[in-house]
């Protein structure tokens, strides 16, 4: 499975970017479909995450009701659209597919099985 993320970029606080992931290789058959992100210094953090079958989704406290996981499953791709953004969403995003279901582990970088190469998200103020 080959994960391809896009759609970061340079956005002023307050402004939105819709980050997608598209999915490849053998048949796809995730459990979950999750967004983690990275800024400088500091340890790769949980934002998001989607359940395949039945699309049950699941945020970070920081993030609930400015950003928003959504499937599209003909396409085999996961989106992020991310509004009222702030300095603090500054990171590089990655999305990762995890092959397990184990929703009480979805916030954990370890539960999942491939990862993106990442998008670069900067926001000024």
């Amino acid at each position: 499975v080959q994960l391809q993320a896009s759609g970061g970029g340079l956005v002023q606080a307050g402004g939105s970017l819709r980050l997608s992931c598209a999915a490849s290789g053998r048949t796809f058959n995730s459990f979950y479909m999750g967004w983690f992100r990275q800024a400088p210094g500091k340890e790769r953090e949980f934002v998001a995450a989607i359940k395949w079958s039945g699309g049950s989704t699941y945020y970070a406290d920081s993030v609930k009701g400015r950003f928003t996981i959504s499937r599209n499953s003909a396409k085999n791709t996961v989106y992020l659209q991310m509004n009222s953004l702030e300095p603090e969403d500054t990171a590089v995003y990655y999305c990762a597919a995890a092959l397990r279901g184990i929703v009480s582990m979805i916030r954990f970088p370890t539960t999942y099985d491939y990862w993106g190469q990442g998008t670069q998200v900067t926001v000024s103020s």
